[in-house]
């Protein structure tokens, strides 16, 4: 830990893939690699440097188009980054996605040994990821970085997912997506709920004070400060099964559409339910000013408009009264589709993959991320649920159910199956700028 307290964000060494929110729409794609060669993985450091976007460059000439870089702890370790050096880093993202199965309920179908290739082994030393407004764009952001990995054979690329945003910005079970995003001071870039206080730097930047007033940075400074954890998971969404569960659970069209609101906490607009409780709303669903602007505590303490339970109330229950303080469980999170959509109204399985390629930010990779996904996703305590589980991404069985609160009588759904499979993901590193450069000026 380091006594370096900077007020201001150095954004022009932040990664811009850490804080910028994504263009509408947009295409991406993520491209793994493996050093098999200390001294070309360096290089591939130096020149990243020269690739990667700043946090600064919002008005560059290349406009809603970046890269982004980050390092599995097995990269820094082909990168030799010393044994005192890696012991400073989280122990989370020392032991790696895969030997936190459990703890992340990804079990069972979604346990490591089922993960594609190689997505949770030793072979992911780098991810680089690219992101622009359409595939024309993204191509050529790929052209601009390839000769930073071209002729380089100790560098080698062992994996690559293409993903996609809708200029409907909704997911493959047909929500809305990515609406929700916290304020971080001094990043210059508003949050999504004017309602919510802006948070502390160092929840989301390494280096900086956090809601605690600690500061976080693995060592030496150089490496650590202005850079952040980042987890992707390639998670395969199960479309057919949840429109099926979600006809056979209700009444006709109109019950099903509420069904699926009180299953989400929004509309499939975007609308919330905290605002239109008894019907969509797609002008507030498309509405950024609006469609986040809501809390809780005040007005919908017992869970009567937006269940207890239900998803958006889990993953931030905002100023809900919950066991813990939900600011210092606050993400970062980003989510693309990948893989055809399913024809609306099709009921069956086509055999498509297809899903979401998930992507948490923050400072803390145990209280953030494997905190929210252990105990707000796959248990319910903290709400006095017991072991319930999230009615969308829990790992059910098949044995679960979700209750929606309502007068006279709890309506309350039985039999929810895991509609959401991870295929795999990894921890990983995102160095700052000078980070990069110093990784690629490291020495035996």
């Amino acid at each position: 830990m380091t006594e370096q307290t900077h007020a201001a964000l150095e954004l022009d060494d932040i990664q811009r893939g850490v804080l910028s929110p994504r263009p509408t729409p947009y295409a991406a794609t993520y491209i793994l690699f493996r050093i098999d060669d200390r001294a070309h993985g360096r290089q591939l450091m130096r020149r990243l440097s020269e690739v990667v976007t700043s946090a600064t460059d919002s008005m560059s000439p290349l406009g809603e188009t970046w890269v982004s870089v980050a390092v599995t702890c097995h990269g820094l370790k082909a990168l030799g980054v010393p044994k005192e050096s890696l012991d400073t880093f989280a122990w989370e993202f020392r032991q790696g996605m895969a030997a936190r199965a459990k703890a992340l309920g990804d079990t069972g179908e979604s346990s490591p040994e089922h993960w594609e290739s190689p997505l949770g082994t030793p072979d992911v030393h780098v991810v680089l990821v690219a992101l622009a407004p359409d595939g024309a764009q993204l191509e050529a952001a790929i052209d601009r970085s390839r000769p930073a990995f071209e002729n380089l054979p100790g560098v080698v690329p062992v994996w690559r997912h293409d993903c996609y945003a809708l200029p409907t910005e909704t997911e493959p079970f047909g929500y809305r997506d990515g609406i929700s995003h916290p304020a971080v001071e001094g990043s210059g870039i508003a949050g999504s709920n004017p309602l919510e206080v802006p948070l502390k730097a160092g929840e989301f930047v390494l280096g900086y004070r956090d809601e605690l007033g600690g500061v976080q940075t693995p060592q030496p400074e150089v490496l650590g400060r202005n850079g952040t954890y980042v987890a992707f998971r390639k998670l395969h969404q199960r479309v057919a099964m949840f429109r099926r569960y979600l006809k056979d659970n209700s009444t006709g069209p109109e019950d099903e559409e509420l069904l699926a609101a009180k299953i989400m906490g929004r509309w499939r607009s975007g609308a919330p339910l905290a605002l239109r409780p008894q019907h969509d709303d797609p002008d507030l669903g498309a509405d950024p000013g609006r469609n986040n602007r809501f809390l809780y505590e005040q007005g919908d303490p017992a869970g009567f408009t937006t269940p207890l339970g239900c998803h958006i109330r889990r993953a931030n229950p905002r100023d809900a009264s919950v066991a813990g303080e939900p600011r210092l469980h606050r993400m970062i999170r980003r989510g693309t589709a990948y893989g055809p959509p399913l024809p609306e109204g099709v009921l069956e399985d086509d055999g498509a993959d297809r899903g979401l390629m998930f992507t948490f930010i923050g400072a803390h990779l145990g209280r953030q991320f494997e905190f929210v996904q252990s105990q707000w996703m796959n248990d319910g305590v903290f709400f006095g649920a017991g072991d319930a589980k999230d009615p969308v991404v829990g790992s059910g069985d098949g044995t679960g159910d979700f209750t929606i609160q309502r007068r006279p009588v709890r309506r309350r759904l039985q039999s929810l199956p895991r509609f959401v499979v991870t295929r795999g993901g990894e921890y990983c590193f995102m160095p700052g700028l000078s980070a990069l450069r110093w990784l690629g000026d490291l020495k035996d």
